[in-house]
């Protein structure tokens, strides 16, 4: 990362435009079901402050059918930028959703044309729609017509290794009216197996006039840098690589606009953060944030001494008390003099 060119950083480290919105970074966090909530965006937040963070996915149908907007769609006004994700099949829905998301505060509305789950694709939304191209073109158009933030899509390169369709539809997306293309560099086959294939990226980047970001395997400052550096992409989202570590945007961040690597924080640090994202999604959410909270638990511990048997209790805890005096006991077993040692992959494997 030390060789690069003053031409990598210069180009990076510019503002993002999308649309006629304007980011002050070049990394993104990504939605994540179950886990972008306003607890977890505001640690991502401390950190990357001038990153764009994403809801969860909200179901458009779902909101059609209700007065009160969903929790997952609450967004803090002081948290700008903010893209509100929407997913479904049915452009009128998806537009009446989108005007909704505005009004909430959202900063730009990205549609949801990736997630590869059964529930999600079984009924037309996710990934299913790079099979049903002029759906998802009709989907852009009517959210560009019934909203004036830019309208983004986040996807991927196709549904399996025999439809690999990831340039005729990105194409399709920027004439369609969106305003970015998000692409994660795996077929919906894959899933989350096998590695991401950012060559793909590099070929959408080559034929579109829109930014494009990169998406899949970001799990460290040294990987955003070599997909950068692969595809020639206008930014990265960080997914899966921030689960237990809302440090990861920010780091990458700070990399982009200083060429410097920040020291990765503690053992403890990480589990006073830990700590913390409990009791904030305790006081957020009542006794279902703690049980939400368990699987964050689990992901903040690892790669210390004690961790494995720190995972298997935090994933049962029943009250916010439980979590922090675990938590605690942790802290005070490192600052005694446990060392940072890393787990057998097989162990690191169950988070």
């Amino acid at each position: 990362m030390l060789s690069l060119s003053p031409n990598f950083f210069a180009r990076l480290s510019t503002p993002l435009k999308i649309g006629n919105f304007e980011v002050k970074s070049r990394v993104l966090q990504s939605p994540l079901s179950g886990v972008t909530d306003m607890v977890f965006r505001r640690l991502v937040r401390r950190y990357a402050p001038e990153s764009m963070m994403y809801t969860e996915m909200v179901n458009a149908t779902g909101l059609h059918y209700v007065k009160k907007l969903p929790k997952i769609m609450e967004v803090d006004p002081n948290e700008r930028p903010i893209s509100i994700q929407l997913f479904d099949c049915r452009p009128d829905f998806l537009a009446e959703a989108a005007v909704k998301a505005v009004a909430e505060g959202a900063d730009t509305v990205d549609i949801n044309m990736g997630c590869p789950v059964n529930k999600i694709t079984k009924n037309g939304g996710g990934s299913s729609l790079l099979r049903q191209p002029e759906v998802a073109e009709a989907i852009v158009r009517e959210v560009v017509k019934a909203v004036s933030v830019p309208v983004t899509v986040k996807t991927r390169i196709g549904w399996n290794d025999k439809e690999i369709t990831i340039l005729d539809f990105a194409k399709r997306m920027q004439d369609a009216g969106a305003q970015m293309i998000t692409v994660h560099g795996r077929t919906r086959a894959q899933g989350y197996n096998g590695n991401a294939r950012w060559e793909w990226i590099a070929r959408v980047k080559e034929i579109l006039s829109i930014p494009v970001i990169g998406n899949g395997d970001i799990f460290s400052v040294e990987a955003a840098v070599k997909c950068l550096e692969q595809t020639g992409a206008d930014g990265v989202m960080c997914s899966r690589g921030t689960l237990g570590y809302p440090f990861l945007v920010g780091e990458v961040d700070y990399f982009l606009k200083t060429g410097k690597v920040l020291p990765p924080p503690t053992p403890i640090q990480r589990l006073e953060c830990a700590r913390e994202h409990l009791q904030a999604l305790y006081e957020y959410k009542g006794d279902r944030g703690v049980r939400q909270a368990r699987k964050h638990m689990t992901w903040y511990a690892k790669g210390f001494v004690g961790a494995a048997d720190l995972r298997g209790q935090l994933s049962v805890i029943e009250t916010v008390q439980q979590g922090v005096d675990l938590i605690d006991r942790a802290i005070e077993q490192l600052a005694n003099g446990y060392e940072l040692e890393e787990e057998p992959e097989a162990n690191l494997a169950m988070v």
